[in-house]
């Protein structure tokens, strides 16, 4: 505003009341705009104040280009050293951006303060920091949840997670914002705010999980027989652990099939390989030992009232 309000008050002091417009307050013609402003820059001696305040120009764009590339520089040295005493990836490239951010601003205020004075710079960005802070209440909560998520350090980059009903490996916890992967490599991009009200499930965090499987069977089939099937499928898979041992029971009679539920364990990252090879290997178990798994069926009985 106050920029603007100079350009009024050198128009009006000028002999060209506006270097785009002419009397009638109709635009001129390009070549006759340049030249209105080529009589402004003479008649305000723009090239001698140029000139004048060269050096200052010069040492700000040097200040300026030196702070970006400390910023650059400390942040990749942070990075390296916390890379090296093995910080997690999401906590040390946060702290980076921070860093670097940091670092860019305050140079810029550096540069600001050789044209305009500090204090009143300070009070203006106070103000404008106010009313930002009070336009962007959602961006701020969105930051705090950030920092906060650092903090409580409920998942990390690489993890298996669940987040509101969307499931993926974190690769990346931003300002405002956390992105994950899901199996078929779509990126999620979910707001801080809402991870942090919402249920989050870590599926990675722990070393080991237990894999439920349910196999059906007929009502006629050897039930001994076909829990053996079940366990010895289990302990011919090397990735399913001995500690615990794989447990196989009747876990329910369903209305036409008999249901054998079967829990193992194995680790956090083989999850789904054993998931899939105990559902393939126990169905060619249970064909070689003639257990049948029944389809859906309904007897119908037929009643003669004569």
């Amino acid at each position: 505003m106050r920029m603007l309000r100079l350009l009024e008050i050198g128009l009006e002091a000028s002999s060209t009341t506006n270097p785009l417009l002419n009397e009638d307050g109709q635009f001129v013609k390009p070549e006759e705009a340049v030249r209105n402003f080529a009589s402004l820059w003479k008649e305000w001696a723009l090239w001698d104040k140029l000139l004048d305040n060269l050096p200052k120009i010069v040492l700000a764009v040097a200040v300026l280009v030196f702070g970006f590339l400390l910023a650059s520089l400390v942040s990749k040295i942070l990075c390296k050293a916390m890379k090296r005493r093995k910080v997690d990836f999401a906590v040390y490239n946060f702290i980076a951006k921070i860093t670097r951010f940091v670092i860019r601003i305050t140079f810029i205020l550096i540069a600001l303060s050789m044209f305009i004075k500090i204090n009143s710079l300070i009070a203006a960005l106070s103000a404008a920091g106010v009313a930002i802070g009070l336009g962007l209440q959602d961006s701020v909560s969105q930051f705090a949840s950030g920092v906060q998520i650092l903090i409580n350090h409920p998942f990390k980059a690489g993890d298996y997670v669940e987040i509101g009903g969307e499931g993926g490996f974190v690769s990346e916890i931003g300002f405002m914002t956390t992105i994950i992967t899901s199996y078929d490599n779509k990126r999620i991009i979910i707001p801080n705010s809402d991870i942090t009200k919402n249920r989050i499930i870590n599926f990675s965090a722990e070393k080991t999980r237990r894999v439920d499987l349910t196999f059906s069977i007929s009502y006629a089939a050897d039930i001994a027989k076909a829990k053996d099937i079940v366990m010895q499928t289990a302990l011919q898979n090397e990735q399913i652990l001995r500690h615990p041992l794989p447990e196989v029971t009747v876990g329910a009679h369903s209305a036409s099939s008999i249901d054998l539920f079967c829990r193992v364990w194995c680790e956090t990252a083989d999850y789904w390989t054993v998931f899939f090879a105990m559902q393939e290997n126990v169905k060619l178990n249970f064909d070689k030992g003639g257990i049948d798994i029944p389809f859906t069926q309904v007897d119908v009985h037929l009643v003669d009232h004569k």
